[in-house]
């Protein structure tokens, strides 16, 4: 489930919608939690379907450390990708704000993290990285596992719009982490080691 303060707006041609801020979201913010109603489909559920279903899958889904194919249910399936995202996926099922996110702003991922099947070239956004790889998680998890650091201990502080999709258990094992009581799991636990891009 996607964050109650966005939107889905329509961006242009070329890009489609995108999901954007209606109020301010601060870092630290859980702006996105995997909930009974996403669906997922097995690699063989997959190759079962019509060409035209695999499309759309392909197109809005992201894959597990499984391999399986995640259909967001409402508007999180149309968070686009940036090399500079605002948010991140962490190793619990659910996405952080990695700085504040302003009204109007568009929330964004980066694709890199979601074991996608081929590379793809993004928009050129002027930094270093111009293409996605299916290997990005492998290469760049150590930079993103600091982001998440520097703004997971904010997580208990903040209005969590979304704390009601966090079973208990989770929820406990992630307020140990933000006072320090547990280390944080990588996010290169979401790696699926069968989908690498051989070069």
């Amino acid at each position: 489930m996607i964050h109650p303060h966005t939107e889905l707006r329509f961006i242009s041609n070329e890009i489609g919608h995108g999901v954007f801020a209606t109020k301010l979201i601060p870092a630290g913010t859980i702006t996105w939690v995997l909930d009974k109603l996403d669906r997922v489909f097995t690699s063989t559920e997959f190759q079962a379907l019509d060409p035209v279903y695999q499309n759309i899958l392909d197109y809005y889904t992201f894959r597990n450390n499984k391999g399986q194919y995640v259909l967001c249910w409402d508007n999180g399936r149309y968070v686009n990708h940036s090399f500079n995202s605002n948010c991140l996926t962490t190793a619990y099922d659910f996405e952080i704000a990695i700085r504040d996110i302003q009204p109007g702003e568009q929330l964004t991922d980066d694709y890199g993290y979601l074991n996608i099947t081929l590379p793809f070239r993004g928009i050129d956004e002027g930094t270093k990285r111009k293409t996605v790889y299916p290997d990005d998680l492998v290469k760049y998890y150590k930079v993103w596992d600091n982001k998440i650091k520097k703004v997971f201990h904010k997580i208990p502080e903040l209005e969590q719009a979304l704390r009601h999709m966090i079973p208990e258990d989770q929820w406990q094992l992630i307020l140990d982490i933000a006072y320090g009581k547990t280390e944080m799991d990588s996010i290169l636990l979401n790696y699926y080691p069968q989908n690498q891009f051989n070069t």
